[in-house]
């Protein structure tokens, strides 16, 4: 009997990583209406995808001994927000969250494609995924709601060993904890951001400004523009972080970096990240979900 080596991929240097293995991925997340909102409006997937035989018959004794599920070849980690404002946030929240999922599992051919010269067409997927979102959305208010808007954001990780793939429409948002270091990888698609791109506002003030939270896309809405960027996470215990803005208007980013840096557990953080949230105020629907490559013991 052969056994299959792990998957292995290289980076620049011809440097070798292992794939981690389902057991070595620690991943959770949690949704909560907050301490105002009468009505939870977001939603959250955090999901794998596999290749899977679906045995219809076979003349075998104990079929279910056969390895069925193949390896690994996708992590899911999204985030969609309804908009208060629209008419029907919750449901907006839901349809794209179904019809991301759908898309992106319809897309499984495209998946080889990551990293390489012809990642062009997993990124087109990506974008796209969005798009069927938003027409989706835009449909239903059309059918349900004779026409009256309904919106949503979205932020969506997709991990494809070792790369992280961020699909963007909105304020919610995707951060990287790695080196000791946060960064954010989404841009809050809003019109105070647009102000400090454009250098009108700086950007200190951007937070504090009255349309910080004024959305200049989103899913569902006049404009859905889909942002996608892509971030090496090969390192070990990087942690990906993708939240609703009931999380950041309560919790600064030095904030979100300490409790990563000392984390215990996927679990453990969202817990405490939620509670800190909820303890200031919990003015909004809080959602967060997070997910890392456990250290091996010998890694640095």
């Amino acid at each position: 009997m052969r056994v299959a080596a792990p998957f292995t991929t290289a980076d620049a240097t011809g440097t070798f990583d292992q794939r981690p293995r389902d057991e070595e991925l620690d991943l959770h997340g949690l949704t909560h209406p907050g301490r105002v909102r009468s009505e939870n409006q977001d939603q959250f997937l955090l999901c794998t995808v596999h290749p899977q035989v679906v045995v219809h018959g076979t003349s075998l004794p104990d079929p279910r001994a056969l390895s069925l599920r193949g390896q690994r070849l996708a992590t899911i980690m999204l985030v969609a927000d309804g908009v208060a404002g629209s008419a029907a946030g919750r449901l907006a929240s839901q349809l794209t969250t179904e019809a991301v999922t759908r898309y992106v599992s319809h897309s499984l051919r495209r998946y080889h494609t990551a990293g390489s010269p012809t990642e062009g067409e997993f990124v087109a997927e990506l974008r796209d995924a969005a798009i069927e979102a938003h027409e989706v959305v835009r449909a239903e208010a059309q059918n349900a709601l004779d026409g009256q808007e309904m919106a949503t954001t979205l932020s969506l990780g997709v991990v494809v060993w070792p790369w992280l793939y961020v699909v963007q429409v909105g304020d919610s948002r995707c951060y990287l904890f790695q080196d000791g270091a946060l960064r954010q990888v989404t841009r809050d698609q809003t019109l105070a951001q647009d102000l400090v791109d454009r250098g009108v506002l700086p950007a200190e003030r951007a937070q504090q400004s009255p349309l910080s939270h004024v959305l200049s896309s989103a899913i569902g809405a006049a404009e859905a523009a889909p942002e996608v960027t892509r971030v090496d996470i090969r390192q070990r215990g990087s942690v990906v972080l993708v939240c609703s803005d009931g999380l950041t208007k309560h919790v600064r980013d030095d904030e979100i970096a300490a409790h990563l840096e000392r984390m215990t557990s996927a679990e453990q953080a969202c817990r405490d990240l939620l509670q800190l949230a909820l303890d200031r105020g919990g003015t909004d629907n809080v959602t967060l979900v997070i997910g890392r490559a456990l250290r091996q013991p010998n890694d640095p």
